[in-house]
């Protein structure tokens, strides 16, 4: 795994949907040409609550294929607006104890502070190591 210099804002009901794997496509009104590994923060805490990687993005969806792919997403179509665009999510794990950053502006993507990103690094290299995937 990659170091981790950035965070990916995500509202709720989203970011608990995607820390408890029952969402693997975060839906984005634009694809991204990013592909690294990143912390999720929760809207407004001021925290990175867990860590994912980012392996793919894809769209714009169609309106059918928005209603068949819902258990990625979990979007109805009266929810989607322009969010039609998913970024699909790999690697997800859920901290135990949220990592807390200096936000630097940014509505999405945010650069992470060096201490935080430092601290995001060791323990995705521990959990990386315990599950057997580094």
């Amino acid at each position: 795994m990659g170091k981790i210099r950035s965070g990916l804002i995500i509202d709720e009901p989203w970011i608990s949907l995607i820390l408890r794997g029952e969402k693997t496509w975060e839906m984005r009104t634009n694809r991204t040409r990013k592909r690294e590994r990143f912390g999720l923060i929760r809207k407004g805490s001021g925290s990175i609550v867990g860590l994912a990687t980012v392996v793919d993005a894809v769209g714009p969806l169609s309106d059918s294929e928005i209603a068949a792919t819902f258990d990625k997403h979990r979007l109805r179509l009266d929810q989607i607006g322009g969010w039609r665009c998913p970024w699909v999510l790999e690697d997800v794990i859920s901290l135990d104890q949220p990592i807390e950053y200096v936000h630097s502006g940014g509505v999405v993507w945010v650069t992470l502070d060096s201490a935080a990103s430092k601290q995001a690094d060791a323990i995705d290299q521990l959990l990386q190591r315990k599950s057997g995937l580094a």
